[in-house]
């Protein structure tokens, strides 16, 4: 699914979940290719003989309707690769009025379990989990102890690799001098922080589209491994940053995760950031470099002329759509820039909502 087809579906996603039901009205029913179409109207059947309990006078006949209306459309639905998903229900319109709504969705991924679910919103998670961008992090927590190798992608943290380390503690043993025993110590340490570079390279190096390297651990050892420059220098280059966590097993890794939370979401935009400053420079420094408004840049799309279409997150769904066609036409990138920043909001407040950097000087 290319950038602009997931953000029409995250917006999708984001109506749905803006929409609610007076009591347990709003069923969301997952069905994969492989799911026989005669079970699901089976099981929907049953359900709406169970309804017959809900105490709700209201409440059973809107669930009882909504079942219905999911009952008729799967005599004539085409269920694809990747399943089917139906929303349905009585939506709380305000003022004492509801409206039974209907909307089905071919899911970005294969789905692979069959889901019934009523509940006072629609059950959204699984499809918005499809739609989170899966970037791989890789993740590194370690103290003098133990170390933990791991990756990020999407929501999923997942442990790879565990060290742990033969650096004496550090109360010497006797007959030993203090300035001895702390040059041993040292040594360890050192040997220590270069089997968890090594390992880490052989875990993140190969890692296609690695985006960055998260390291967690206690002051100063993270400080200390990071001033060492033990990782590779491929990876070195990679470093969002470091935190502290308390942990350096697995359960670190997840700490990590939500330490640098603040980093991870801002990753997409330092990167939209990026476009809107580039767009800016040369608007400044050479416009004939760059185009914006819809006559415009439609008219550098004829010419061939676009290398990055620029939309901004408020534009008009069909009017993105048009602009889209002729940009994948020509091979022309496209991006969706979000309002959350400066530059973001003026490409819709001073650029019309779309705008273009060129291959070539286009007067």
């Amino acid at each position: 699914m290319d950038r602009i087809k997931k953000y029409e579906f995250r917006t999708v996603l984001e109506d749905l979940s803006k929409k609610g039901g007076r009591g347990t009205e709003l069923i969301s029913v997952y069905i994969p290719k492989d799911k026989q179409i005669s079970d699901v109207s089976s099981h929907l059947r049953d359900e709406y003989g169970q309804a017959m309990n809900i105490k709700s006078k209201s409440t059973r006949t809107n669930v009882q309707s909504s079942l219905d209306s999911i009952l008729s459309k799967l005599r004539y639905l085409s269920v694809g690769e990747n399943g089917i998903v139906i929303f349905c229900g009585a939506v709380d319109k305000g003022g004492d009025k509801t409206n039974v709504e209907t909307s089905i969705l071919e899911p970005p991924e294969k789905l692979y379990s069959y889901i019934y679910h009523c509940d006072s919103s629609f059950f959204l998670e699984p499809l918005e989990d499809m739609v989170v961008e899966k970037e791989t992090y890789g993740l590194l927590v370690l103290d003098r102890r133990e170390a933990t190798i791991g990756t990020l992608r999407g929501k999923t943290v997942e442990s790879l690799k565990h060290l742990t380390s033969s650096v004496p503690g550090k109360i010497r043993k006797g007959g030993q001098s203090s300035a001895r025993f702390q040059r041993l110590r040292e040594i360890a340490i050192d040997d220590f922080y270069k089997r968890i570079g090594e390992h880490v390279t052989r875990v993140l190096l190969n890692v296609k589209d690695l985006k960055g390297i998260l390291i967690g651990g206690p002051s100063p050892t993270k400080d200390d491994f990071l001033k060492g420059s033990y990782l590779h220098y491929e990876l070195q280059n990679k470093i969002l940053g470091a935190f502290d966590v308390a942990y350096t097993d697995e359960s670190g890794l997840s700490e990590l995760v939500e330490k640098a939370g603040d980093v991870l979401e801002g990753m997409d935009l330092m990167a939209e950031k990026k476009l809107m400053v580039r767009f800016m420079q040369l608007l400044a420094n050479d416009d004939r470099m760059v185009a914006y408004g819809e006559r415009e840049v439609r008219k550098k799309l004829e010419l061939g002329a676009v290398d990055t279409l620029l939309f901004s997150a408020e534009l008009d769904k069909k009017l993105m759509h048009d602009l889209v066609d002729k940009a994948e036409g020509i091979g022309a990138g496209v991006e969706v820039i979000s309002p959350d920043f400066e530059e973001g909001s003026q490409l819709n407040r001073a650029f019309g909502g779309v705008a273009a950097i060129l291959r070539y000087r286009s007067s």
